[in-house]
């Protein structure tokens, strides 16, 4: 069962966890980044779901290739403890800008990151996040009809509104592929993804 009595120091810990993770990837402090992780975290996003030490190596590979720009922006989280397992949901703002064919673009996607988290000694470790997409939009740094160029022949309702232009600028822009599951408002995997959080936080497994 839920303990919301739990000690406030165990959601500051939290909370400082998620914070700094935040700063540890933008700043490309990769080990920091790492510690951030269970030994066997899983990590779902637009572009990469699987382990997070893949994750953690793709992001170095690609750290400032291209003139990219990133910041995540995380707000204050929600957590739910239950003894040494926790949940958090944290609303984010993810800003890249990046060259576009020879365009500068500011892509702004707003989401939220589901965590699980797990004491483990004398800290919290995050065990699996899911980054949940609310809406996003692409904008050129300076007005250009090249910019409204790109759009032209390109099907972009082809992929859903949530995460829209991430994914075309994905397809388009960066060469990399979607994940083979996103998580999305209104989709039927998001509806699952919060039942076995809530399920794996009253004692099921995950």
């Amino acid at each position: 069962m839920t303990d919301d009595t739990a000690p406030l120091a165990d959601k500051i810990a939290c909370a400082e966890l998620l914070q700094n993770w935040g700063v540890f990837r933008d700043r490309g402090k990769w080990k920091e980044l790492r510690d951030t992780f269970t030994p066997d975290g899983h990590i779902s996003v637009s572009w990469f779901r699987g382990p997070f030490d893949q994750f953690v190596e793709r992001c170095r590979a690609n750290y400032g290739a291209s003139h990219t720009w990133s910041r995540h922006d995380l707000l204050t989280p929600t957590i739910t403890l239950a003894g040494e397992r926790a949940t958090a949901e944290t609303s984010v703002v993810i800003r890249v800008r990046q060259p576009f064919n020879g365009i500068a673009v500011d892509l702004t996607s707003y989401c939220r990151f589901l965590d699980r988290l797990e004491r483990h000694g004398a800290g919290w470790l995050i065990a699996e996040r899911a980054a949940i997409y609310e809406r996003d939009r692409l904008d050129p740094v300076e007005p250009s009809p090249a910019f409204d160029e790109l759009f032209k022949g390109a099907n972009i309702t082809q992929y859903p509104e949530q995460y829209r232009y991430m994914a075309f600028r994905l397809a388009h822009a960066t060469g990399r592929s979607l994940a083979p599951v996103i998580y999305r408002d209104g989709g039927p995997e998001t509806a699952d993804l919060y039942a076995r959080y809530s399920g794996w936080l009253a004692g099921g497994t995950s």
